[in-house]
């Protein structure tokens, strides 16, 4: 009776829709030339702030400059809210510097929302 129960759960799990993965909302995401801007481990919510020299992003615990013409003023559809709008897709490297263990973050796509265009 036990395995009788345990297969029709299994059936009705299986029939159940998948929910939507949280990295789906970057899928779409081009850069200025055309190319993605996520190979589905890159992007991710971050908080942003404007200062003096430009907009910031908050990744890996840290304070990054962003280039401009890297920033997309868009709406994510799927955007929790949890970092105001604000996503950071790119890729790390670590430096060889073997005086500074140092972390390179390269920007490929930085997304703020679209009232933010105004404020910058």
């Amino acid at each position: 009776m036990c395995s009788r129960t345990a297969l029709m759960a299994a059936v009705l799990v299986a029939n159940l829709p998948l929910p939507i993965q949280a990295h789906d909302i970057y899928s779409h995401l081009r850069d200025e030339e055309g190319a993605s801007c996520c190979d589905d481990r890159d992007c991710r919510p971050a908080l942003y702030r404007f200062t003096a020299r430009g907009v910031q992003m908050f990744v890996d615990q840290q304070w990054i400059n962003v280039p401009n013409e890297r920033i997309q003023y868009r709406a994510l559809l799927g955007d929790a809210g949890e970092t105001y709008g604000g996503h950071w897709c790119g890729s790390l490297y670590q430096s060889d510097d073997s005086q500074q263990d140092a972390i390179l973050h390269l920007t490929k796509c930085a997304i703020l929302p679209p009232h933010a265009a105004s404020a910058q």
